[in-house]
């Protein structure tokens, strides 16, 4: 048993080692810079329109950009065509040296909500499911992105097999250097996640990551006034889907924006910065919510605000270190507050201060991680990417068969 799973490691490292060779040509974009020593992968989301400035003033904080979105169509096309706003957030990411990953949604402007029924359709039809993945994936190798994240909402019991069905489909006709996630919105049960069409220990054979959703624990439509995402429940929803992913694979979902509460009428969205804003002109107090790691005021003309902001965002990286997961998630880049640099501030840590990566501390424990790694260690496909594919032997045979076809 201990020589295979040596031979196992010799696989994996050799294997990394020659994805992440600086004279192999790098899948899309440039290479990622040279990061010292970050644990914690951290994922920032942006929307089409988004200004470039934002990705300039985070990139120091930032690994990976997921451009939301292209939409699953009512047609035969089944995904809409690719346009000019998402590669232009892909070009703004590698060239500050950053990943870039395209979200794939059924989210209807029509409704402004995702669309139930269509994606039931959808993924009931083979054929649509087929054309789909082809589409996909000339998108993604057309287009050089990273990676592709599936962000599938409002799913029901009857979609879980075929939702698994189409994303091994994806997955096949994906080029191996491209990786394959998932958006999964949190829940504090497993019955919960199979009713809405997970069936997460067979998800987990499939993808590379999966970003847990762990915020609109309350919302400005759909509940009454409370925290976007409370650290508690962010616990409990984790605690629940590591039982049956490996944690390794896991992002921590934060939120980076609020919402309102009207005294009457819907409330909406805003930012962090709104918020505040918003609290000063009325000469209201903003009360800091140690438990849930968030922000709350009450207007003069009784609107409550709740809202999540950089000191919430530090709180969940730490929560997300001591649960020993891949990353972080931020939704969204734009609304959120200029992302603190974690590295300076200690939080990002280096992964040989975590149990849950014996392979990369070994390798710390020899000065080869941590400080300035040079640029073929800090590639995704990488060193910094075997913990993850012990994890994942679906991600081994990848990453073995990536070498073997590399030049």
């Amino acid at each position: 048993m201990m020589g295979g799973m040596r031979r196992l490691l010799a696989l994996v490292l050799t294997a990394a080692l020659l994805v992440a060779a600086p004279s192999a040509p790098a899948a899309s974009g440039p290479a990622p810079a040279a990061r010292s020593g970050a644990s914690l992968v951290v994922t920032g989301y942006a929307m089409v329109g988004l200004r470039a400035g934002v990705i300039r003033r985070d990139a120091h904080a930032l690994d990976l950009v997921g451009v939301s979105s292209l939409t699953i169509l009512p047609h035969a096309r089944n995904v809409e065509r690719s346009y000019a706003g998402l590669r232009r957030l892909a070009r703004l990411a590698h060239a500050r040296g950053l990943r870039a990953e395209l979200l794939v949604s059924n989210w209807s402007a029509a409704t402004g909500d995702s669309d139930s029924a269509l994606v039931s359709r959808f993924l009931a039809s083979a054929g649509a499911r087929s054309r789909a993945a082809s589409r996909l994936a000339r998108i993604a190798r057309r287009e050089g992105w990273d990676g592709l994240t599936i962000d599938l909402e409002a799913m029901h019991s009857r979609d879980r097999d075929h939702l698994v069905r189409f994303l091994r489909m994806l997955r096949r006709r994906l080029p191996a250097p491209v990786e394959l996630s998932m958006d999964i919105g949190a829940r504090t049960s497993l019955a919960s996640y199979r009713r809405s069409g997970f069936d997460l220990r067979r998800l987990a054979r499939v993808v590379d990551r999966i970003a847990l959703m762990t915020y609109d624990q309350h919302g400005a439509s759909w509940s009454g006034p409370g925290p976007i995402g409370a650290i508690p429940w962010q616990r409990r929803t984790m605690r629940v889907l590591i039982a049956r992913v490996p944690r390794g694979m896991v992002d921590l979902g934060i939120a980076g924006y609020g919402y309102t509460w009207p005294s009457t009428g819907t409330g909406r969205s805003l930012s962090p910065r709104r918020a505040r804003a918003l609290v000063a002109a009325d000469g209201a107090t903003a009360i800091w919510h140690r438990r849930a790691a968030e922000w709350s005021a009450t207007l003069s003309n009784d609107t409550v605000l709740w809202w999540s902001d950089a000191r919430s965002y530090r709180r969940r990286v730490r929560l997300a270190r001591a649960l020993g997961v891949h990353g972080v998630a931020l939704w969204v880049l734009g609304s959120a507050d200029p992302l603190p640099d974690l590295l300076a501030r200690g939080l990002r840590g280096c992964p040989g201060e975590d149990p849950v990566h014996p392979v990369v501390g070994g390798l710390r424990a020899r000065g080869q991680l941590c400080g300035r790694v040079p640029a073929a260690a800090a590639r995704p496909r990488g060193l910094a990417g075997v913990h993850r594919a012990l994890l994942q032997p679906h991600r081994v045979r990848r990453l073995a068969g990536a070498a073997a076809h590399r030049p």
